[in-house]
Order: C-alpha cells, then structure tokens, then sequence
C-alpha cells in the first residue's frame, strides 16, 4: 500500500504495513550500501503508529563522511532509487523511488541537524500521543483542503514541526 503521484496529498490510515515494508527494505539497502552508511532508520509519519501519512516511505541513513554518500549512488540507482542531489539541503544525498512515489531516502552526515531533526521530531511523536493526534487532524485538515497542491499542504504544516522540534530539541538535549 505505496504510492502517490506527484504533487497530490492523499493520507492513509496507519498501518503496520509501513512498518514491515521498511524492515524489508532496510534489509536491501543494509545489502547494496551497508558498507558506507552507519545507520538506517524508517521517519515521517509512516514510522509513528496512529498518525494518518502519505503513502510514501522516508528513510533516512547516516554517512560519516561525503565521500561515502557519492559511493552509495550507483548501487541505489541500480535499486531503483533516483538521485536528486542535494535537493535544497547542503550536504544531502537525495533520492527517490517509484511512479507513483513510493519512497525517500535521505543519506545525511551523522553528526548533521537535518539527522537530529528527522529522529527527534519521530521520537517525540512516538512518544507523545497529545502531540501525535494534534499533529494527526492537522495534517488531514490541510490534507482536505490542498488535494492537489502539495506544497502549500507541506508549507502549512511547517509552523507545528517547528514548534514540536523546540519541545523535542529541549527534551532530547
């Protein structure tokens, strides 16, 4: 149960699915980059039980240093995985598969925010269920009213994940 095609906001139930296709998939990425990356962990609202999501996988996998993120390129690419390059991210490797989307991965230095940021934001939903079911009606409120303009549903969520960061930041520090 992936896939969404571009531009679109559909959200799905959770379900457990996301979590077993992430085991499976983490297991070919363990196999074609296992080598360069330290660690690979399932984020976004796929990864926390009980929030509505799109149907699309985001992983994300740590590097210890660039050179490591331009050899992971072409066994992802032979996995079906496109790179988009930083993708307005310094110091990212951006890729992604599928038509419909169906995943994306994000390759980010170890020690780097954008890291920090995917895991404590997932954590701390997992975690808090307040925050989890706030989070929940509105991403289904923005999800009714901007079906087919995914941006500006993304724009309109960032004001909660900024705020929900700063709880976290506090927490997890």
């Amino acid at each position: 149960m992936l896939g969404l095609e571009k531009k679109t906001v559909t959200l799905h139930s959770h379900t457990e699915e996301w979590h077993e296709l992430f085991a499976q998939e983490k297991v070919r990425l363990q196999k074609a980059v296992g080598e360069f990356v330290e660690s690979i962990e399932h984020i976004g609202s796929t990864s926390v039980c009980g929030i509505a999501a799109k149907p699309i996988l985001d992983i994300a996998a740590t590097i210890n240093d660039q050179a490591n993120g331009e050899k992971c390129i072409a066994p992802l690419e032979n996995l079906g995985y496109e790179y988009r390059g930083e993708y307005g991210i310094a110091g990212r490797f951006y890729f992604v598969k599928g038509a419909p989307r169906t995943h994306h991965l994000h390759i980010l230095a170890a020690n780097s925010k954008e890291w920090r940021n995917h895991l404590f934001l997932r954590d701390y939903l997992r975690q808090n269920s307040e925050a989890a079911a706030k989070y929940d009606k509105l991403k289904k409120d923005l999800a009714e009213k901007h079906r087919s303009d995914r941006d500006v549903y993304l724009a309109e969520k960032a004001e909660f994940i900024k705020e929900i960061l700063e709880k976290s930041i506090k927490k997890y520090e």
